[in-house]
């Protein structure tokens, strides 16, 4: 999955990328969920949060604001990029 390579921290832009096929569409995306300013390029307060986790991180993250539980409760799927509740 070429994704794979983007699972570090600092690569929010390259990894969405990545994912959706299309920079111009990922920086789309990115405005619209608040982590990119309007001009497409600078970070926003909660962007440069995201920006500093890890693909991990943010999928722990995003399962623990669903189900009102901590990222510690979680395992990360690399393969599907989801965390799920640990057994």
């Amino acid at each position: 999955m070429e994704t794979q390579q983007y699972m570090g921290r600092n690569q929010l832009v390259k990894r969405l990328t990545a994912q959706v096929g299309s920079k111009a569409l990922a920086i789309k995306l990115l405005i619209k969920r608040g982590h990119l300013m309007s001009d497409g390029k600078t970070l926003t307060k909660e962007g440069r949060k995201r920006n500093a986790m890890t693909a991990e991180e943010r999928a722990k993250d995003r399962a623990a604001k669903e189900q009102d539980r901590s990222p510690s409760d979680f395992v990360y799927d690399r393969k599907t990029n989801k965390a799920y509740l640990k057994k």
